[in-house]
């Protein structure tokens, strides 16, 4: 329900260490969306949240869901604490987008599309990536079939997250909150904008473990090759103990060039010799802080989000598109644990 100015009403539920790009998108589109407010277990964390950009505090996310003016909430909390909010919201008849991964597990993730596709509200899952420049121009050569056909993919995430401030803090890089580890937390991002140019992965063939440089549960390492269901062949390296840290690359090869996106910029060498280069320059979140990257990429994905409640579409990233790589992962891990190469 648009408010005196037209705006689209969200409240937000969930501000912890990843709420300050949404933060800062939401802000920015000041003049189409409208903050009721925002929720949060811990009162002083809330407070300082709200009081640094503005916004006001929620005293709980029912009655966020209960003000008549919502139309949407922004789910930020945890995995582990989606599946009762989504619910509410749905019942609420309100739209949900969903900060990455929809949940823990693949079948947790399923129950969660299928709450909204029977409650007839949108679903969206942040996965930033697909809104870089450089991603979008990719995405738009390679559905006009610009280079050919995909023959090739290369997929590494060489990131660095430290023991010490980080997988010490309670609940981190544990299946019980994250539901695992570098995959679904980290490289998930870069999968699913791999999935989103290249298509379905068919079967991996896949490695994962802990290294000696953390002390947790999940893991920070994983290498596999991959087959995709149009004929393309792929290998993945993903891990959080490559210090100091990297920007993530993902190189395709077709039959009439080669293109390379790095982070958040793209490089295509054509078999003619041309080189076509577009995107911004940032740090991707590469390094010991998994903040070092700007919000616009939020932003449009926000923006994308209400256009398509308003014109009652999918978001371009929806809960369907994200159990891609939901399954994608658990087929990963399930081909690590059993030592062969597995279906998707």
């Amino acid at each position: 329900m648009a408010d005196e100015q037209g705006r689209f009403a969200i409240g937000v539920i969930g501000a912890g260490m990843g709420a300050k790009p949404h933060a800062l998108a939401l802000q920015s589109l000041a003049d189409t969306i409208n903050v009721l407010g925002v929720y949060r277990r811990n009162r002083a964390e809330l407070d300082a949240f709200c009081s640094t950009y503005g916004f006001a505090a929620a005293p709980s996310y029912q009655a966020l869901l209960a003000d008549p003016r919502l139309d949407a909430i922004l789910v930020l909390t945890p995995p582990n604490a989606r599946e009762e909010i989504v619910a509410a919201a749905a019942r609420a008849g309100k739209h949900v987008l969903l900060e990455k991964p929809v949940e823990r597990t693949v079948e947790a993730a399923e129950r969660i599309v299928a709450i909204c596709d029977n409650a007839h509200v949108k679903l969206g899952v942040i996965f930033q990536h697909r809104f870089r420049l450089a991603s979008k121009f990719l995405a738009e050569a390679i559905a006009g079939q610009r280079y050919g056909r995909l023959e090739t993919v290369h997929l590494v995430v060489p990131w660095w997250r430290p023991q010490q401030g980080y997988y010490d803090q309670p609940g981190r890089g544990t299946i019980a909150q994250d539901g695992g580890g570098v995959l679904i937390t980290q490289a998930i991002h870069s999968l699913d904008l791999m999935l989103s140019l290249c298509g379905p992965v068919r079967a991996v063939t896949a490695m994962a473990a802990t290294t000696r440089l953390h002390q947790m549960e999940t893991e920070d390492f994983v290498a596999a090759g991959l087959e995709f269901a149009n004929g393309a062949v792929g290998a993945l390296m993903a891990t959080t103990a490559n210090f100091p840290g990297g920007p993530e690359s993902l190189t395709l090869n077709f039959a009439e060039a080669a293109a390379t996106l790095t982070a958040g910029n793209l490089t295509i060498h054509t078999r003619s010799g041309d080189i076509i280069s577009e995107g911004e320059t940032s740090e991707g979140g590469g390094g010991a802080d998994p903040m070092a990257f700007p919000f616009d990429w939020h932003a449009d994905q926000i923006a994308d989000f209400v256009d398509a409640v308003r014109d009652d579409r999918a978001p371009l990233s929806n809960g369907h598109t994200a159990l891609l790589v939901h399954r994608l992962i658990d087929a990963l891990m399930r081909s690590s644990r059993e030592g062969r190469r597995l279906p998707v």
